[in-house]
């Protein structure tokens, strides 16, 4: 089962009131449904591929209108050759449509009502219902973080986006194809979002997951920064030893301080050592304390001594 498989069922089996149901039934008809007229009236199709989400239709549809929705289950005859669930009301079909106030003297309303989303728990409810019906979250253990709810009004995209941003969920919208997709890419807001749902066990597997990928990624980070650092330090004390032994090898030609000298003997000494490490080993070795950038000034000086020598020398 898909991790977003895992999110719908848990929202399907949370026990909610009848006006939580309405807000979740009628966000799931915006979504999803279709109206139809035949020679007998008005007539509504919901169709989903999810059984469980299937199931929660229908029972929200009798235990609110006391209907005896038709179920059908018809099979893809194209890639992964799913079923496909339809759930057809035939009868109280304009009663529905209008309690769920999508019909209404002027026609259809392709955006849910003030009324409908105006407590917090009916637009929590509303959001509910809009995941259910197109909603998808990437597997945590994915690369990337993902969430996304697409409508084909682009009206409706629009007042998805507008609620989830009452709950300080910074969504945005973006047209693909013939659909407007309502997205969030950042983790701790996919993780607030499953926290509205009331989806605890896919909140606590998706911040399990990405709790340990920011930590080997922080690790892995800080290990390139240490394996860098270490790098640059072993570039440093190569020039400087190259240094070193141009001084050396031309002494006659050159007075140098004794401060300078025992940072060169230092450096020496120990080829592969750090600046904590060469200060420290400098106060073992002659009784001087010296700073870290004492020790960097006295061996960047040696390099510049080295540089200037040869420049006197014409090498």
């Amino acid at each position: 089962m898909s991790f977003t498989s895992e999110i719908k069922k848990e929202i399907c089996k949370e026990e909610i009131d009848a006006q939580m149901m309405k807000a979740q039934l009628c966000a799931l008809f915006q979504m999803r449904a279709s109206l139809h007229m035949n020679w007998q009236g008005m007539y509504l199709s919901f169709q989903t591929e999810n059984a469980t989400i299937a199931k929660h239709v229908f029972q929200i549809m009798k235990t609110l209108y006391n209907v005896d929705p038709r179920l059908s289950v018809l099979k893809k005859m194209q890639l992964k050759k799913n079923n496909i669930y339809r759930i057809q009301v035939f009868d109280k079909a304009q009663e529905i449509l209008e309690d769920l106030q999508i019909l209404t003297d002027s026609g259809l309303r392709y955006t849910p009502s003030v009324k409908m989303v105006r407590s917090e728990k009916m637009a929590r409810a509303y959001l509910q219902g809009c995941f259910l019906a197109s909603g998808s979250i990437n597997s945590p253990k994915s690369s990337n973080y993902h969430l996304e709810m697409s409508s084909q009004e682009k009206d409706l995209a629009l007042s998805v986006q507008k609620l989830m941003q009452r709950f300080y969920l910074p969504a945005k919208v973006i047209e693909r194809k013939s659909l407007y997709v309502v997205y969030i890419k950042a983790g701790d807001k996919i993780a607030d979002f499953l926290r509205l749902c009331n989806a605890s066990n896919a909140l606590f597997e998706f911040e399990d997951s990405r709790i340990q990928r920011d930590f080997y990624n922080q690790i892995t980070r800080l290990d390139n920064c240490e394996v860098a650092n270490e790098v640059k330090s072993l570039k440093a004390a190569k020039s400087q030893l190259e240094a070193i032994e141009f001084l050396e090898s031309n002494a006659k030609n050159i007075v140098i301080p004794e401060k300078i000298m025992h940072a060169m003997q230092i450096r020496k000494m120990y080829p592969e050592a750090n600046l904590n490490e060469l200060c420290l080993e400098c106060k073992n070795e002659f009784g001087e304390d010296i700073s870290k950038s004492g020790m960097k000034h006295r061996l960047a000086k040696v390099k510049q001594m080295a540089k200037d020598l040869k420049e006197d020398l014409d090498v």
